[in-house]
């Protein structure tokens, strides 16, 4: 019975432990990788470091604004993968 109780509390910690990580990252479910910064794109989207992020700005800077989600691979280091893991959380602006 003790193991069960000990296995039980376990659980309900590592399911509270889910919800607040899930709570804390709510607030950015998205990216407009068109005016954001490094550090917020490297933030939100998943596979993403602050290298890549501050690829994407450059890339951005120096190209013009993004279209679409896909248009991401353009940036080297960005792939197909990583823009389907992330579809979602990018936003492009109007």
């Amino acid at each position: 019975m003790k193991t069960w109780r000990f296995t039980s509390a376990l659980a309900r910690s590592a399911v509270l432990a889910l919800l607040l990580a899930a709570g804390a990252h709510a607030e950015d479910a998205t990216v407009d990788v068109n005016t954001a910064d490094a550090e917020t794109i490297a933030r939100v989207l998943d596979g993403v470091g602050l290298t890549k992020a501050q690829a994407i700005v450059r890339y951005r800077e120096e190209n013009g604004r993004f279209t679409d989600a896909y248009d991401l691979t353009q940036v080297r280091g960005i792939g197909d993968a990583t823009v389907a893991r992330n579809e979602e959380r990018i936003a492009v602006g109007d």
